[in-house]
């Protein structure tokens, strides 16, 4: 799973880096090359949208704006999306037919995220402003992605801390809006977000996350300086944040809570079924229908179940698969009891992968990688582990996030694939190359079209039995559990969203076809609900890309280079799946082509 910017709530979510152009740069454009002005464009583009969300400033390691928050308010959204219509209008006035193939490319990638940006837009989805994996009451998490080095940092935050009063009221705004017009979430997952909230009400701001990063300040800053500091956010909290957070906690339990649905599919909302079906197309980058969907989900799932079958005939036992299941979630040899222990498995797996990927990659990344803990207050309520890119300067490393909560129902065997998954060959990987290739616009070197780059992620799950991973045989059948779960996904998310599944046929389904443990299949599904059609792209993307190897192969017999494969594959950083495959097969016929 992939951690991107925190969803900035405003109409329209602004997650693809709109473009801009501004009026006095347009005489100067017609003076200027096609490509000349496309740059010119990505240039100002970047620029501002930065300055619009500065989360994702942060996020991108762009420091001018750490200081500040981005504007929540419907009119700054209503404004966005004219900018979008514009910005797309003013991209469409270059002439692509003039551009090198590379710049026809960028223009096409430009073009694709304005329209799905615009696509979106009647579907609202800014209006739900909080679930249990972010919104408010995650803000003190933002700190992770600042650097606290210097005095300015230090102040930086408790700038950011001092405009969170005005983005709780902004987020109560949308929530309100939402109610008025049904476009409110599950009640079921709200309930985790009421707890959420409640664990922020403390009694003095030591005790608080905000004033985490003031207790134990960098010796670099002179005493004096620090205790001020320490002084200056204590009252912040306790005279400004407390009370925000309290406020809004009233109104979510008293008045939004209530108005939540009973229901937990999309089907449920106003335009259900297309906003669906929008989504589906937005994370598969395909415009297969969710029944589609649905179907290779039940054929994969039917495919691994032999699987399964047999790897369970070679190790010998003799009861039923669900038996075996309950085996896998319940006996104690499978898990450690002490989350350190937990913690040391990831990190030595992680390490002991690395030496092994020049045997896949020809190019290999330059960015380091870190493991750490998941925060405790999303711990309970969030995903196995996720993976926090680094930043696009550099200067902050990436991060395989792990969650220890609770180490008794994570087990063991899952620690091999979900390693290659979350770290490399998988995410980091990936990303970190990506974010690597300079001669491309910053747009492209952070694009994350789900499709891709967690379909390559669970690809690379497959990739482990190559560097000599899942030898022991209950390893081999968590590669096979994580990729059942992927293939549950396609089933149970077109269930709920579409054929009106409940919340527990969903969780029924998944516990009798992988053996994952009962919570986190729990906090799966519940994932599901509140992400509609998110959970689609890993699965048919992974299957895109095992089908674009499988077409390599056979063109190319034994020419066929598995590293020329992957360092092309990735050379050109996240595409749509349609691209993706055009970018492919030019490169086998090329290849087909040297003698």
């Amino acid at each position: 799973m992939l951690l991107r910017p925190l969803k900035i709530a405003a109409a329209p979510l602004l997650m693809s880096l709109s473009l801009s152009l501004l009026a006095p740069a347009a005489h100067a454009a017609k003076l200027a090359t096609p490509t000349e002005q496309l740059h010119a464009l990505f240039q100002k583009s970047w620029d501002e949208d930065l300055a619009r969300n500065p989360l994702s400033a942060s996020y991108y390691g762009e420091r001018r704006y750490n200081a500040l928050l981005p504007d929540l308010s419907l009119k700054g959204g209503d404004t966005d999306l004219g900018r979008v219509r514009q910005r797309l209008a003013a991209l469409r006035a270059i002439p692509k037919a003039k551009l090198p193939p590379v710049e026809q490319l960028n223009h096409q990638l430009f073009e694709y995220q304005l329209q799905e940006e615009l696509d979106a837009a009647p579907f609202k989805l800014y209006l739900e402003a909080i679930g249990p994996r972010g919104g408010v009451q995650t803000a003190g998490e933002w700190a992770e992605s600042l650097p606290f080095e210097t005095l300015e940092d230090y102040r930086n935050w408790l700038s950011r801390l001092r405009a969170l009063p005005r983005y709780i009221s902004q987020t109560q705004a949308l929530l309100q809006q939402g109610m008025a017009e049904r476009r409110v979430p599950p009640r079921i997952l709200m309930d985790r977000v009421q707890s959420q909230l409640r664990s922020l009400l403390v009694g003095k701001a030591e005790d608080s996350t905000f004033y985490k990063r003031f207790a134990s300040i960098k010796p670099s800053i002179p005493a004096e300086q620090a205790e001020a500091l320490r002084a200056e956010a204590r009252a912040l909290i306790n005279e400004q944040l407390l009370p925000a957070y309290r406020s809004f906690e009233a109104f979510f339990s008293q008045r939004y809570l209530p108005a939540c649905r009973e229901t937990v599919g999309a089907w449920d909302l106003p335009d259900g079924e297309a906003l669906y079906a929008n989504r589906a197309r937005h994370y598969t980058t395909t415009t297969m229908t969710p029944q589609q969907i649905h179907d290779v989900g039940l054929r994969e799932v039917a495919r691994i179940e032999g699987e399964m079958d047999k790897l369970m005939q070679e190790i010998g036992y003799k009861g039923t698969r669900a038996e075996f299941f309950n085996w896998l979630r319940t006996d104690p040899q499978h898990f450690f009891s002490d989350p350190q222990k937990l913690y040391e498995a990831y990190v030595l797996k992680a390490k002991q992968i690395e030496p092994e990927l020049p045997k896949l990659f020809g190019k290999l990344y330059r960015t380091p990688f870190g493991v750490k803990a998941i925060p405790d207050i999303t711990a309970p309520h969030t995903y196995t582990a996720y993976y926090s890119p680094p930043s696009l300067d550099g200067r902050r490393a990436g991060y395989y996030t792990v969650n220890l909560y609770r180490p008794e129902v994570r087990p063991k065997w899952e620690i091999e694939v979900l390693t290659v998954h979350e770290s490399v060959p998988g995410h980091h990987l990936q990303i970190a190359l990506a974010q690597e290739l300079g001669e491309l616009p910053p747009f492209r070197r952070a694009a994350g079209y789900t499709a891709f780059v967690e379909g390559w992620a669970l690809y690379s799950e497959r990739l482990g039995y190559e560097i000599g991973l899942y030898k022991d045989p209950y390893s081999h059948f968590g590669q096979l559990s994580y990729d059942m779960w992927r293939a549950v996904r396609l089933v149970v998310d077109t269930g709920i969203h579409v054929k009106r599944w409940s919340r527990q046929q969903a969780i029924d389904y998944f516990m009798a076809k992988a053996p994952k443990a009962e919570a986190d299949i729990i906090n799966e599904v519940d994932r599901y609900i509140s992400w509609p059609g998110q959970a689609l792209g890993y699965k048919i993307g992974q299957l895109k890309i095992l089908e674009l190897r499988a077409m390599a192969e056979q063109k190319l017999g034994a020419r066929f280079d598995l590293r020329a494969f992957h360092d092309h594959l990735l050379g050109a950083g996240a595409l749509p799946l349609e691209l993706l495959e055009r970018w492919m097969q030019d490169w086998v016929s090329a290849q087909a082509a040297r003698r």
